[in-house]
């Protein structure tokens, strides 16, 4: 399992990505609990990267939703996933919630 993590011992500040565990969808869950882990013990302030819609929702302090590589979106994750503003957004997280 890798879990491609910047984390420096001396601060409160993690940034962390699960994208790596993609090609082995039977670590995705492992790898949540590692960074929930992470969090959790740690008290860490994290940015992370995931197409895991269900982590984010429940673990995330604020959600930006990038297009085109700029933030289109951001704002509490009761906002962005219960009533998103931006039509592109909406347009995702229908796709997403319909691949089930």
């Amino acid at each position: 399992m890798f879990i491609e993590t910047y984390y420096d011992e001396r601060s409160t500040f993690c940034a962390t990505s699960d994208e790596p565990a993609i090609p082995y969808p039977e670590l995705v869950g492992e790898v949540l609990n590692v960074i929930r882990k992470l969090g959790t013990e740690h008290n860490l302030t994290m940015l992370m990267v995931t197409h895991q819609m269900g982590f984010a929702k429940e673990f995330a302090d604020r959600v930006c939703f990038f297009y085109k590589g700029r933030i289109a979106e951001e704002g509490p994750p009761q906002q962005i996933f219960v009533q998103p503003r931006e039509e592109r957004t909406r347009q995702f997280l229908r796709a997403v919630l319909e691949a089930g």
